[in-house]
């Protein structure tokens, strides 16, 4: 379906390693795209070295000790501030490199409602504002702007971004080459109006005579990846009966607790009065690391397995070692229905990122 969006629409859509990074099955993603969106020289190496290409990197800072290895594995750069640009720009060297530089804008406008992921909330560090870049110019050497202010969206809301930014950024389209859109296109969700997506792709590439590019990380993944994990114990403390699971919400699914959203199980529901009805409880000592409530036709017992759905996304790239906790171990179901281990993890994985 991305694929078909990108081919009908004209618009490059790339990967966001932040959403999706699982590099063990890049040759078959590979089919489908050709690039991805870096935020760090560890993410724009690995573009380079498992997807074949150099990355459309982005960082709300560069360190200058590590800006050269951002050059080495980049074909974008896109910088956040005005000082940063005129810090670490230089049109020799990007030129050697064959590297476009680019600018993230903030047009002050999102329908995101959780502040965690808002870009454009009041006094936000991400982006540059029309304003700011008005009252200096547009630099010297910059050949396109970026903005990242989707959520999960669809195709309206970046209808309503792009009447926004034609409003406020339209007056440096001549000066520019491509314009990046960012992430949050949700278009693999069931429901996504695709049609209207290249529909409104097409007429801003024809009217502003920029390149499009798109980088969703969710839409590479969704709806895939299923968590098993498996309940140790029963706990009950003042009526409220808690499952505690050999994996952790703080450790393993840290974006259940900062959103919060709670993913959905296989064979529960949300509460419901006269079933056994359970917290699910981490394997971390934090007091927090729990999430509420899901109701079962049976009662929990230990050795049950509790299944969690649409567990990839932004999931897997957020886990912590937090308590040293163990991690699950990474496969996949093959077409003809095989198991394929493709990652266990241990005490050196653990051990090794602390000295």
């Amino acid at each position: 379906m991305i694929k078909s969006v990108s081919d009908a629409s004209g618009a490059e859509i790339i990967l966001a390693f932040k959403g999706f990074a699982m590099w063990g099955v890049f040759p078959i993603f590979r089919e489908y795209f050709s690039g991805a969106s870096a935020s760090s020289p560890h993410e724009a190496r690995l573009s380079f070295e498992e997807v074949g290409s150099r990355a459309h990197t982005y960082s709300p800072v560069y360190k200058k000790e590590s800006f050269g290895e951002i050059l080495e594995y980049s074909s974008h750069i896109t910088f956040n501030s005005l000082e940063q640009y005129r810090k670490l720009y230089d049109r020799t060297t990007f030129g050697r490199h064959n590297i476009s530089a680019g600018l993230r804008i903030n047009p002050e406008f999102s329908e995101i409602g959780h502040d965690i992921y808002n870009p454009c909330s009041p006094g936000s560090r991400l982006g540059i504002t029309a304003g700011d870049i008005r009252q200096s110019g547009l630099p010297e050497g910059v050949e396109g702007l970026h903005f990242h202010v989707l959520f999960e969206s669809d195709s309206y809301a970046l209808e309503k971004v792009l009447n926004v930014v034609d409003e406020k950024f339209g007056l440096f389209y001549p000066r520019l080459k491509w314009i990046n859109m960012g992430g949050g296109h949700l278009m693999t969700r069931k429901g996504y109006d695709t049609a209207h997506l290249v529909k409104i792709l097409k007429e801003f590439s024809e009217r502003s005579g920029l390149h499009v590019i798109l980088e969703p990380g969710s839409a590479f993944a969704w709806e895939t990846g299923e968590l098993v994990s498996t309940v140790e114990d029963i706990v009950e403390n003042q009526g409220i009966k808690t499952a505690i699971l050999d994996t952790s919400f703080t450790a393993h699914m840290p974006d259940c607790l900062e959103m919060p959203y709670q993913p959905k199980i296989i064979g529960a529901t949300g509460p419901v009065p006269g079933k056994s009805t359970y917290r699910l409880g981490g394997n971390s000592c934090l007091a927090g690391d729990f999430m509420g409530d899901w109701s079962f036709e049976d009662e929990l017992k230990p050795g049950d397995r509790v299944v969690f759905l649409d567990m990839i996304h932004y999931t897997m790239v957020k886990t912590t070692t937090f308590n040293g906790v163990q991690h699950p171990s990474i496969g996949i179901w093959t077409l003809d229905n095989k198991f394929r281990l493709i990652r266990e993890f241990g005490y050196p994985d653990y051990r090794d990122r602390l000295s």
